[in-house]
């Protein structure tokens, strides 16, 4: 079976027969990962109690899902708090995995680094998205408010593809930041292989929820999506 995006926003659903015993025993959370992997085609990268009683978050390669303890039904959605402002506890859940996972690929960056450093955010980007050219094209106002960008690979037609194959040429250019200016600004640059992990980059930003280029990931592992000026920007990151 498949997963895509056509889950709805909050759904349930039987993803099995076979109910999963109800105790919180490892080998229980190892049936109920297997249940979700073996059903719906995902690799669960992580399994804990939810905020919810009797319902667990499910990090997976496509993001949080949440299924009951019984292993019957799946949750798609976010989850918010009443009692609390909204708070959108999915997205409170992510915070920790994405800088994690970011981390791990530090070595991959394509950084353009402020001389007076004063906040670090990492974008997945596109050479091809309108949005992620404009924000390119404003990098010296971004570095010049102390906004270094750490640049992430996130082929929008994804992998493989000939949008993936141009991301590789510019992260394995003999000079990256430049190829990537060139990309951006309509250019093709010369076809090179590396070990860039440029699908890793991409089933990444699929984990963390990134559905669209630019989507900026602040230090402390929020997502903010779309563009935003440097202006924009820095205030957003000043209430850090």
């Amino acid at each position: 079976m498949k997963f895509t995006r056509a889950f709805s926003l909050v759904i349930a659903m039987v993803i099995a027969p076979t109910a999963v015993a109800g105790s919180n025993s490892e080998d229980d959370n190892s049936a109920l990962k297997n249940k979700l992997s073996t059903t719906l085609n995902l690799s669960v990268m992580s399994l804990k109690e939810s905020p919810v009683p009797g319902l667990y978050e499910a990090l997976t390669n496509r993001g949080l899902l949440y299924v009951t303890k019984d292993g019957k039904s799946l949750i798609h959605g976010k989850m918010y708090d009443l009692d609390n402002g909204m708070n959108n506890l999915t997205e409170a859940a992510m915070v920790g995995p994405r800088v994690e996972l970011i981390k791990a690929l530090e070595k991959n960056m394509l950084v353009y680094k402020a001389k007076n450093e004063k906040h670090v955010v990492t974008v997945f980007t596109d050479v091809s998205c309108g949005y992620c050219r404009k924000m390119h094209q404003e990098m010296d106002q971004y570095n010049d408010l102390g906004i270094t960008i750490r640049y992430l690979a996130f082929p929008r037609a994804g992998i493989p593809s000939d949008n993936a194959a141009e991301m590789e040429a510019v992260w394995c250019a003999a000079d990256p930041l430049k190829a990537m200016s060139e990309a951006k600004a309509g250019g093709r640059v010369k076809s090179a292989t590396c070990d860039a992990n440029i699908e890793k980059q991409y089933n990444v930003g699929q984990v963390i929820g990134v559905n669209g280029t630019p989507a900026i990931v602040l230090a402390d592992g929020r997502l903010v999506p779309g563009y935003q000026p440097a202006e924009q920007l820095l205030a957003t990151l000043s209430v850090l």
